[in-house]
């Protein structure tokens, strides 16, 4: 089975999403750059329409990857789903997306403002997969899993293609949840600047990928415990496993608190509310200052969609 992503569906990518995806600010500060001890380029994704990077590789695989009218049934956290739920039903195509009943209710309301049908199974997003997955198979449906599909990871490689025309970062910090956003812009940076290094960051509290990429094979765990329910992955993509290692040098876990500090830090200095998950590279900056210290450094702050009481807390301090 072919695992490199073809990159020339990332250069034709623009031409079918939708504007409001693209050409994302960069954001730096010379006071966040003073707080981390390095010079940081944030590539923001969190001003469009759905508050994530998530419609590049939807719309990209709605345009191109589905029959007129094929129905589609998936699963997500709540920034895929809006993301999917968007690009498939202003296309004409029906979306169902099963979500943890646990899932974030904010994400949940927008998904169904978005026209997705949105069911709740299971107490994770793992759970609501399998559910979801299901469903599809009884149904006769086509099952769309994000960080499987490929033209969803060419989507999310459109972000380094922007980000490498304005910067050569010597490092990039990616969010890593089942690996469309490292697989997009891993393969960029890869073929145009190979020097960069790669870090690749997760939740301490799900470190299913990160265990999974470390020993080349698929780890399940039986808990995701974290407030980035956008990295929250228990059950690997086995088949994608290969290709991610190869999008990145090093994989790295970081705690609650250290997520806590840098959406404070974003939020103080770039004005921005960013969710955990988006906050992922700052804090793996925050966790190893020493090793960031005095170098460009570029991360993707891939979404603005908290949880209600988390925002509340980070609106408070």
């Amino acid at each position: 089975m072919n695992t490199t992503l073809d990159l020339d569906g990332i250069v034709a990518a623009p031409s079918s999403i939708d504007p409001v995806f693209l050409r994302t600010p960069v954001r730096r500060s010379p006071a966040l750059d003073a707080a981390l001890g390095c010079r940081l380029i944030a590539k923001d994704e969190t001003g469009n329409p759905i508050g994530s990077f998530k419609g590049r590789g939807t719309e990209w695989f709605a345009a191109t990857a589905l029959h007129p009218g094929e129905a589609i049934v998936s699963a997500s956290a709540g920034n895929f789903g809006q993301g999917l739920a968007r690009a498939a039903t202003r296309r004409g195509h029906a979306c169902t997306v099963f979500a943890a009943a646990t899932a974030n209710p904010a994400k949940l309301d927008a998904m169904r403002a978005l026209g997705a049908d949105v069911r709740l199974a299971g107490a994770d997003f793992d759970a609501a997969k399998a559910a979801a997955r299901h469903y599809a198979q009884e149904q006769g449906l086509r099952f769309v899993e994000d960080g499987a599909e490929p033209a969803i990871a060419q989507g999310a490689g459109t972000i380094a293609t922007e980000l490498l025309a304005d910067a050569a970062p010597e490092v990039v910090l990616v969010p890593l949840g089942n690996g469309a956003l490292l697989e997009g812009i891993g393969s960029v940076l890869r073929a145009r600047l190979p020097s960069a290094e790669i870090v690749a960051v997760v939740a301490a509290g799900a470190p299913s990928m990160k265990l999974s990429l470390e020993a080349e094979r698929a780890i399940e765990t039986a808990r995701a415990d974290t407030i980035a329910d956008g990295i929250a992955v228990r059950v690997p993509i086995a088949s994608r496993l290969p290709q991610l290692r190869r999008c990145c040098d090093r994989i790295v876990a970081v705690d609650e608190a250290q997520l806590m500090s840098a959406m404070r830090l974003l939020h103080r200095h770039l004005h921005l509310v960013v969710e955990p998950a988006g906050a992922a590279g700052v804090a793996a900056i925050l966790a190893e200052p020493a090793r960031y210290a005095g170098r460009l450094a570029a991360t993707v702050l891939c979404g603005r969609n908290i949880h209600p009481s988390l925002r509340e807390k980070l609106l408070a301090d």
